[in-house]
């Protein structure tokens, strides 16, 4: 091989790494093999936060989204595991969303133990995979974000249109900030409401504890049989309308 033919395999070596570089940014897998689609930057970051073999489940945490240097939010996804789809939504749609005010951390909990029936949408009180959900956001995810300097935190869950409102945002606890943030949201959407249901089976496990403890949260509902087209209209509304929050 002469000198030219080296110098042609060294380019074309170095090449096919900085595709394959390139491609990683835009791709992870979960713990069940699944690839999810996130948009990345050199800033951003995917950690392992739980993952061991005696809990019901894994949670994981995308860091740095958006801006770097703004203030930050958090997100959880997978509280409870029927209602996946809203949670991919979620997940794929804000790291591809540019030009954020705010610098996001998207929780994920993976339930995978006593999941259920992926699609259906519903889940009832007594559902194991609701509970394992609930539990693993108490252990791993609520002392995450309580320490963790966060401005709000929104926890995205989705419904089967039991309620008057099928899309909204509220907080568990009244007359605080969450509430007002909840309520600024709401104000800034054409297709989010503002409505408190009477009770919550999450509520303890995350939402009303980070309130307690400083840290501004509420929910995010969406209609689970909303088609996609819908619901990455609704996600891609309360991701803009969150950026625009002003903090005290």
């Amino acid at each position: 091989m002469n000198r030219y033919n080296i110098i042609i395999a060294i380019l074309i070596v170095i090449l096919c790494g900085g595709i394959l570089a390139a491609a990683n940014q835009f791709i992870f897998h979960n713990d069940n093999g699944q690839i999810i689609p996130t948009q990345t930057t050199n800033a951003q970051t995917r950690e392992l936060i739980a993952n061991s073999s005696d809990e019901p489940g894994s949670v994981e945490v995308i860091r740095n989204v958006g801006n770097p240097n703004g203030e930050k939010i958090a997100y959880v996804v997978g509280v409870h595991p029927l209602e996946h789809e809203v949670h991919e939504t979620l997940v794929k749609l804000l790291p591809e969303t540019d030009s954020l005010n705010y610098n996001y951390d998207i929780y994920i909990i993976n339930v995978t133990k006593d999941v259920g029936h992926y699609g259906s949408g519903y889940s009832d009180q007594d559902d194991k995979g609701r509970q394992n959900g609930q539990n693993l956001a108490y252990k791993y995810v609520y002392p995450k974000i309580v320490n963790g300097s966060y401005k709000t935190a929104i926890d995205v869950h989705s419904n089967i249109g039991a309620y008057p409102y099928k899309t909204f945002v509220f907080s568990p606890i009244n007359e605080g900030s969450g509430e007002k943030y909840a309520s600024d949201v709401a104000k800034k959407c054409e297709n989010i409401s503002y409505y408190s249901p009477e009770s919550t089976t999450s509520g303890p496990f995350l939402t009303i504890p980070l309130n307690e403890h400083g840290i501004p949260a509420f929910y995010f509902e969406e209609y689970s049989f909303a088609d996609q087209s819908t619901k990455d209209m609704h996600v891609r509304e309360l991701i803009k309308a969150v950026d625009e929050l002003k903090f005290k």
